[in-house]
């Protein structure tokens, strides 16, 4: 026995379900979503879409890092997206702690010294958005027709709060 069995368990009576898949991997709807990697956010379901629609791309904080430019600027030129939705949301640990305090509590308590990375806590969500759509937006590597907006997800009332410059 493994800790993974019961994934293991769940993806066999998946695969018995499972018709085979017409998807070719690009963005049928022609969007990337980057969202943060909270479990109490469904994407696709919130947004209205199904596998194949979209490119999610997920962090801590939902924000547009050097990685997440680099997965967007292959999506744009390789997978068929368009458009980019940055979506934080409401009640994120990351908006309630410094890198600071998070590198001091992770070595507190677990004895690692994490100070080597940038966590990118978000001590204003608005203002940090707003940077992050900046940041897309300005890309010298992303067309300047790429449609980029933003909107905070509310974890308790499943509602968007749109945000833009």
């Amino acid at each position: 026995m493994t800790v993974f069995d019961d994934l293991i368990a769940a993806n066999q009576k998946y695969a018995r379900k499972f018709k085979g898949s017409n998807l070719n991997g690009r963005a049928a709807r022609g969007l990337a979503v980057v969202t943060c990697m909270d479990s109490r956010i469904d994407p696709l379901g919130l947004l209205g879409l199904k596998a194949g629609d979209a490119k999610i791309l997920r962090n801590a904080g939902a924000r547009v890092t050097d990685d997440v430019q680099r997965t967007l600027i292959l999506a744009v030129y390789l997978l068929g997206v368009e458009r980019v939705l940055v979506m934080p949301h409401t009640d994120c640990r990351m908006s309630k702690s410094t890198d600071e305090e998070l590198h001091r509590l992770i070595s507190e308590e677990q004895g690692v010294d994490t100070r080597s990375l940038e966590f990118h806590t978000v001590p204003d969500q608005d203002a940090t958005l707003r940077h992050d759509l900046l940041r897309i937006r300005t890309s010298p590597f992303l067309p300047r027709t790429l449609a980029v907006g933003g909107a905070i997800y509310n974890v308790h009332t499943g509602r968007l709060m749109p945000v833009d410059l």
